[in-house]
């Protein structure tokens, strides 16, 4: 198909700022287990949609410029939704299914919770899986993650959060009185949305403005015709990288012809093959969801485990966020936070090419630095280094571990280097950074 519109925009005047309704930044400590009204909102970035969440037939729909679409996009503002996406990540990792059950049923044991989503979240970083989301406003949220024979939910409502996963019958609350402050910031508790923050990045939506937010001189935009998503008519924006170093391929994005909300997203790799992620709505509505939708009482016998019990058998997870929050690779697109950026990272590059470097031993995991002496360190760091690739350069040596779209150096000294570019890329860096 000839591209809907071919003009091409300079992606460095994307509007910014709220762009679907979301709750404002980290609102408290409980907003790391809530579904934000940005993620209930959309999530998009598609090369390639998968037939079965695309309408047969292209709709005809005016003629728009890339630029205006973009505008569109940060312009939407649908805060009442209710609908069912699927979501496939494809990283190129081993199957992960083993050690989650390991994890949940170690985390019980541990006095922990199931339900608890900072560990249920995570097996959304592989396979696929269907998901029912409900919003009304800022404060009332529902994601479900739907299952052959069982069901997992979270549930926001006002400053109540509830997780139940009917599998084992366990179900986790988080309470948090107050709102946000006039920073966007809880009372308790930081945060921010986005790569790396402590909220789940889940929908089209969210991975669209990611991806946009990040956009610059380096990137190509353009229109790409139009499909049908969900029974709704919509406009395919495709976002590309301009220059090689990046193992990003392209970023589609269907876009609501009406709302101006994303509908599917999809990222396709360099290297080609399926798509790393790819995330759209099979159903939609834009009506208020019933009020009921976000009422929860744990069933009769339910184990109910609260957030300040859970953290004090699990005491590690504390600032840290929820593991998984966001889509894998997602982080490489945005704010790395310069030379003082979060956890000490240094950026190197810009755009799609753009580089984290974490320095020294003092950065490292525990169990995860060279040279500490113990046979248990010894045995990880093994077992570690048989997933990698040996490699050197005026650095010295180290070890290149990938994925099919994010890719991280660590040497021998204990630094690390990671983002959405090659291989020869980080060891690029790494040499320059001498």
């Amino acid at each position: 198909m000839a591209p809907y519109g071919t003009d091409d925009i300079t992606p460095g005047a994307t509007p910014g700022g709220n762009t679907g309704g979301s709750a404002g930044g980290a609102r408290r400590k409980a907003s790391r287990y809530v579904v934000p009204a940005a993620v209930v909102g959309v999530t998009a970035a598609t090369i390639g949609l998968v037939p079965a969440l695309a309408d047969s037939g292209d709709p005809d729909l005016p003629k728009i410029s890339a630029q205006k679409l973009v505008e569109k996009v940060a312009a939407s503002h649908v805060d009442q939704l209710s609908g069912t996406f699927k979501i496939t990540t494809d990283l190129g990792l081993p199957d992960l299914g083993g050690l989650e059950s390991g994890l949940l049923s170690g985390a019980s044991s541990q006095g922990g919770s199931t339900a608890d989503p900072s560990a249920r979240l995570t097996e959304l970083a592989s396979g696929t899986h269907t998901l029912r989301v409900a919003m009304d406003g800022p404060d009332r949220h529902k994601l479900s993650i739907v299952e052959k024979a069982a069901e997992y939910s979270v549930i926001h409502n006002g400053d109540e959060v509830w997780a139940y996963d009917s599998a084992s019958n366990q179900a986790f609350h988080a309470q948090e009185p107050g709102g946000a402050t006039h920073d966007g910031h809880g009372k308790k508790g930081g945060g921010h949305h986005g790569p790396g923050g402590d909220d789940t990045s889940l929908t089209p939506k969210d991975l669209a403005q990611q991806v946009l937010k990040a956009a610059d001189g380096t990137t190509s935009v353009t229109v790409d015709g139009t499909v049908r998503v969900a029974g709704r008519d919509a406009y395919k924006l495709l976002v590309k990288p301009e220059k090689s170093g990046s193992t990003i391929g392209a970023v589609s994005i269907a876009v609501d012809a009406r709302t101006g909300m994303p509908l599917k997203f999809t990222l396709t790799p360099a290297s080609g093959g399926a798509a790393v992620v790819d995330a759209g709505f099979t159903k939609v509505s834009f009506d208020r969801p019933a009020a009921s939708t976000f009422d929860f009482t744990p069933p009769k016998g339910t184990k109910v485990t609260e957030e300040d019990d859970a953290e004090k058998a699990a005491p590690h997870k504390g600032a840290g966020g929820m593991p998984g929050a966001g889509l894998p690779g997602l982080g490489a697109f945005g704010d790395l936070g310069g030379a003082d950026g979060a956890g000490g990272a240094r950026t190197i590059g810009e755009g799609w090419s753009a580089i984290a470097e974490f320095g020294g031993d003092e950065s490292m995991p525990s169990g995860s630095s060279h040279g500490s002496g113990s046979a248990d360190d010894s045995a990880a760091s093994g077992l570690l280094g048989s997933f990698g690739d040996k490699v050197s350069g005026k650095f010295g040596s180290g070890t290149v571990y990938s994925t099919r779209l994010v890719n991280a150096l660590m040497t021998e000294d204990g630094k690390v280097y990671v983002g959405a570019v090659t291989k020869d890329a980080l060891v690029k860096a790494a040499d320059a950074a001498k």
